[in-house]
């Protein structure tokens, strides 16, 4: 029996437990965040699209253009949203998009890189250091990089951030654009918060790497005034401020560092890829384990973001590659589960200028004491715009050997981790989140038309796109069909249903979805380009839907998931109400149903987190719920003696 003074302080004492338990449950939500909140990512990657204002001298401006493939940094005042900021560097951008485009007679649309602190030490745009604008070459949706990167975020992938930006030079259009934060000390703080670790952006060897030729000695070894100063760190760290200020003296950029290499016929399944070994074996790109020196990863270490980058930051890696060659202690050096979602999201939007095909580039290694991630980059040839033979093979890419041109052998990333069963089946539950919770819900079809809403008047006025409006309008529900159809593959191959593998497609093509009737190129591909004239920005409907406007399929699209696709006389009415003719409620119809899956029952909404629910934090509720319980229980049954 209990006298009643212990009852009170075992209940005070159970009671101060649960407060305690409450406080670590919030501490651990907010650690689960692992982020920042930084000015930048309202200021300019928020809601509003950007208005960018490149005040410069005539003079210089020109000069840059005509000398654009030099990639030299000039000083230019930038006006972001009204707000003034000065010496900023800017410079061209990309490789073979910035090729093509100083071969046209009639454009000068460059991507361009906005480094602020370049001449002035310190300077930031609301706290972010460099960020660019893409020109969208090649991308007749304006909305490959941004969907890509969108399925990589909603998955757990960390991404840069981006927007659109309506930008002039001296007060005179100059273009529509992507704007995106780019992988450098800010990103770090912000996402790790932390400056330390090393990144390389990954490309082949066919030249130097854009922020590595700016930690080069410079032309005639000279560096603007105001230089910032790298800082040291312990231990083979440095604070990613760290780089000099030199001009890039035209070396290609990672963007699109090998998209103008001369397409070759397939030769190893998939798609049109490149040869066995590919480009990207001979530096290093493809993470194959050669020996321990340094030269023999040039892909890796010629594009060291950051000047201080030592002999003992490159072996930490080496010994990482040499560990995931052998299937050695990967947990250590590479943090695996980051990767596999990497690889869902990377897999789903078919994307082939890069690790996996003979390209073995466009992604970046962000290593930090001796544990690897990958962070995405360059998706304007997403979904099928880079060495793609049909749409059918880009519907049907294999889960299991996603790879093109290249065996999974060579690809060792991708290989190493799949034999692990664990592994493999985490990846092909990241690849279920993305298909069940982003397209079969219907969140992809609801993005596109959401952005077309956003940005359809500023592509209408783009005076110097590469595509016409009615293009750009026609692009959007085949990028819609592209993207279900794809969904729906893939829910095939992890049902079973669909082989999953390269040598399963090629023995029973039989079972693939048959995509025939998609017309790839309306969505723009490597080689897309060509100024529009005056006269195609009308006001057509959202193409290739008989005529019906955007904010119809908007109207329209809730009614059918709501009731599955099935067109019921209340449907119709509702439709034919909204203005739609008989015609129409049948494509669109056609469309939903087309949505594997696609009904209200299954929708989930975007905004849902595709994490996995943090061990600290399911650990702190559980042992809340027994100190609660524990203490309700106590009080129950204890008995006061007199």
């Amino acid at each position: 029996m209990i006298t009643s003074k212990h009852i009170a302080k075992i209940t005070a004492l159970l009671v101060c437990l649960s407060l305690f338990a409450c406080v670590m449950i919030v501490y651990a939500a907010g650690v689960n965040q692992n982020k920042k909140v930084m000015d930048y990512e309202s200021k300019l990657f928020g809601d509003e699209i950007l208005t960018i204002d490149i005040r410069v001298d005539e003079n210089e401006w020109q000069e840059m253009l005509d000398n654009a493939i030099e990639k030299e940094y000039i000083s230019a005042d930038l006006v972001i949203n009204g707000e003034l900021f000065n010496t900023v560097g800017i410079r061209t951008k990309g490789n073979s998009s910035l090729s093509q485009v100083v071969s046209m007679d009639d454009s000068d649309r460059y991507s361009i890189n906005f480094k602020f602190n370049y001449y002035v030490k310190g300077q930031t745009c609301y706290g972010l250091d460099n960020f660019c604008i893409n020109n969208l070459l090649g991308d007749t949706t304006y909305m490959k990089d941004y969907l890509s990167y969108d399925i990589m975020k909603y998955i757990g992938v960390e991404t840069p951030l981006m927007n659109y930006a309506s930008v002039t030079v001296n007060g005179e259009d100059f273009g529509f654009c992507l704007a995106l934060e780019r992988y450098e000390k800010s990103f770090l703080d912000r996402v790790y918060d932390t400056s330390g670790g090393q990144l390389y952006s990954v490309k082949t060897t066919m030249g130097q790497g854009e922020n590595f030729a700016e930690n080069d000695a410079g032309q005639n070894g000279a560096a603007p005034n105001n230089q910032e100063n790298p800082e040291s760190s312990t231990n083979g760290q440095q604070d990613a401020g760290g780089q000099s200020r030199q001009g890039n003296q035209g070396q290609p950029d990672s963007d699109d560092a090998g998209a103008q290499l001369e397409q070759p016929d397939n030769q190893n399944g998939g798609m049109g890829g490149f040869p066995m070994g590919g480009m990207g074996g001979r530096g290093g790109g493809d993470l194959v384990y050669v020996d321990d020196n340094i030269s023999s990863y040039s892909s890796i270490f010629n594009n060291a973001q950051f000047l201080k980058n030592s002999d003992k930051d490159k072996q930490r890696v080496i010994t990482a590659i040499k560990n995931l060659n052998e299937g050695t202690n990967l947990e250590q050096y590479f943090d695996v589960d980051e990767i596999l979602r990497y690889l869902a999201a990377h897999t789903v939007v078919v994307n082939l200028d890069s690790y996996t095909s003979g390209m073995a580039q466009n992604y970046y290694i962000y290593e930090r004491d001796g544990k690897i991630t990958v962070l995405p980059w360059d998706y304007g040839l997403a979904f099928g715009g880079f060495q793609s033979d049909s749409a059918s093979d880009v519907v049907n890419f294999p889960i299991d050997t996603p790879v093109s041109g290249v065996s999974m052998e060579d690809r060792p990333l991708i290989n190493k981790l799949l034999e692990v069963p664990e592994d493999k089946d985490k990846y092909h539950e990241y690849l279920r989140q993305i298909v069940d919770g982003y397209f079969v819900s219907g969140v992809f079809a609801e993005t596109v038309m959401d952005l077309d809403a956003k940005i359809n008047n500023y592509v209408k006025n783009d005076v110097s796109a590469f595509a016409t409006y009615e293009e750009y309008e026609a692009s959007l529900p085949v990028f819609i069909e592209l993207g279900t159809l794809r969904a729906q593959s893939i829910d095939g191959q992890l049902n079973g249903t669909i082989p999953s593998t390269t040598d399963g497609q090629n023995s029973e093509k039989d079972a693939l979805i048959d995509a025939s009737g998609i017309n790839l190129s309306a969505l723009g591909s490597m080689m897309g380009g060509g100024n529009r004239g005056e006269g195609d920005r009308g006001e057509g409907g959202f193409g290739g839907m008989g005529g019906m406007d955007r904010e119809l399929i908007q109207k329209a699209m809730p009614i059918l998931q709501e009731n599955g696709g099935v067109i019921s006389d209340e449907v119709k009415k509702q439709l034919l109400e909204l203005g739609l003719t008989e015609e129409q409620i049948v494509q669109a119809a056609e469309m939903t149903n087309r949505m594997p899956g696609g009904n209200a029952a299954n929708q989930q909404s975007k905004a849902a987190s595709a994490n996995t629910l943090d061990p600290t934090y399911a650990v702190s509720v559980f042992v809340s719920l027994i100190l609660l319980t524990g203490a309700i229980i106590f009080i129950m049954r204890a008995k006061k003696t007199y």
